[in-house]
This record gives structure tokens, sequence and C-alpha cells, in this order.
């Protein structure tokens, strides 16, 4: 029987991660619309560029989720396909994939994920359903366990602006005055896919020593747990998050990468997203 997993960009994935598994891996793109500008997340979008674009005064800006026939061209291309996407909550992306579902022929073969996060999280969960068809599994077990898995992972975020957030209706106004007040650094989390803010920090110094403590409370000793932690233009915070993170929880796998275009759209710069 022949796997695949499609993800959408805002996995942070690169085409190639699955290289050498055995399990295709497909990226459906989302686009960004920055005033006359359009960019299709596939990869190759000069970040950078779209992000000084954005700062232009009174621009219009926001994204679109790719349509079913996107997900649905892709579903003959091998016997099982699991389709894994940014949290229901902040985007279409996975209303139009059960969408494409339910008009394919052999839809019993096919198994929509809303991950209720974004980034890392959905890199978790492909490793995780990579890990599942190795181990010979039933399709209708690994369905039911990718499910529970998917429950236990966690998502925490910090951001410097939340513009896009609020602008897009992703966050409530009055939670992103709060979370923009110069003096209050905010942690984030992602609850039943939506952003809360679960902890508010005075001043900058003690944010990621503070949200390390975060994991380890969430984590209880559990070793087995891969730390990724995703970021836009935030390499030197990531790598401080990393290192708090290795003080507090020992043995741990620890990832970092760069964010691509469309989880950089609304973290902005500086914006750092931590999943497990």
């Amino acid at each position: 029987m022949k796997y695949q997993i499609i993800v959408d960009s805002c996995s942070d994935l690169d085409k190639n991660y699955l290289d050498g598994t055995g399990v295709d891996l497909k990226i459906v793109p989302l686009t960004i619309n920055v005033g006359e500008n359009e960019y299709v997340d596939e990869g190759d979008v000069k970040i950078e560029e779209m992000l000084k674009n954005l700062k232009t005064p009174k621009i219009k800006s926001g994204s679109a989720c790719p349509s079913p026939e996107a997900f649905k061209a892709e579903f003959d291309k091998a016997d099982y396909t699991f389709v894994v996407t940014i949290t229901s909550k902040l985007s279409g992306c996975y209303n139009s994939a059960l969408v494409a579902k339910n008009g394919y022929e052999k839809s019993d073969n096919v198994h929509v994920i809303d991950s209720k996060a974004v980034s890392g999280t959905e890199i978790l969960i492909v490793d995780k359903l990579v890990e599942l068809i190795k181990k010979g599994l039933p399709y209708d077990e690994i369905v039911s366990e990718i499910e529970k898995y998917r429950d236990e992972c966690t998502l925490f975020f910090v951001l410097q602006r939340f513009d896009n957030l609020v602008n897009n209706g992703r966050m409530s106004r009055i939670a992103g005055i709060i979370a923009s007040t110069i003096s209050l650094k905010p942690i984030c989390k992602a609850v039943d896919g939506e952003i809360k803010i679960v902890k508010k920090i005075i001043g900058s110094k003690h944010l990621f020593s503070r949200l390390a403590e975060m994991i380890k409370e969430v984590l209880k000793g559990d070793k087995e747990r891969k730390i990724i932690i995703s970021h836009c233009y935030a390499m030197e915070e990531a790598e401080e998050l990393k290192t708090q993170i290795e003080k507090q929880c020992e043995n741990f796998n620890i990832k970092i990468i760069p964010m691509r275009a469309l989880t950089s759209y609304y973290a902005l710069e500086k914006g750092v997203i931590v999943c497990f």
C-alpha cells in the first residue's frame, strides 16, 4: 500500500522533508496578498520583501487558502492519503480539504487532520504519521492514533507585533491591544485551535526562561517529545529559547527552523513559535 501526506504551507516544511522515508509529501500553498502583490507560498517567496511591503502605510493585505481542487488533484497519487492543515479556527484550509475529500470517489481512503495549531505542530503530526505507517499499522488504527496524538500537542508563541492577526480577525482587537502594550511581553498558546494569552511577562529579560518553565510544566518529564522552534528573522531569540529549554529539560530533541511566507505574514519579524 502506498501512503502519502499532504500539508499546507503553514507547516513551514520543505518539499524534500520526507525523502528516503518511503512516504510521499506534497505541500499545498496558501497565498498572501499585500496591496497589488501576490505571494504564493511555494517556498521561493522573498519573505523580507513581503514584510517590507507590509509596512507601507494603509496597505491592505490578507491570506487565502487553497481550493478544494488543489487538494483533490493529489488524492489519486497514493492508496491512502493523510491531509494535515493549519487550525480550522484561523483558516479555511481544513474545510477546503474536507470538501475535496467528500467529493472524492474513494473518500474513505482520505483522512483530513485539523492540527488545531500551525507550523511545528503540523511537522510533529507528519513525523508521527510516518512513524505509524512504518510500524505497519492498519489505516483505521493510524487514523485513531494520530487524532489522539494531535490532542497531546502543545503550541506556545511569542510575537513582537500582532497587527496581521488582529486585522485579519485571527485575534480579538482587545487581546491585540493588551498584547501590544509596550511594557508587557505576552506568552500566547493555541487552545483548541484558538489564540489565547496565557501569561503576561513584564519586560523581555526573563521571557524565554519563563516560557521554558511553562514548557517543562506541560511535559512533566516526558523525554520522548520532540520540540520544534520556528521563527521569523529571530534566530538569536530561537537559540535563546533553545538554551533555556535545555537548562530546564534534559535530553530533548530540539530543532530550529525558519518560517515560510504564510507563517511569517502572521508572526512578523521576531516572531517565535514553539511546538511539542
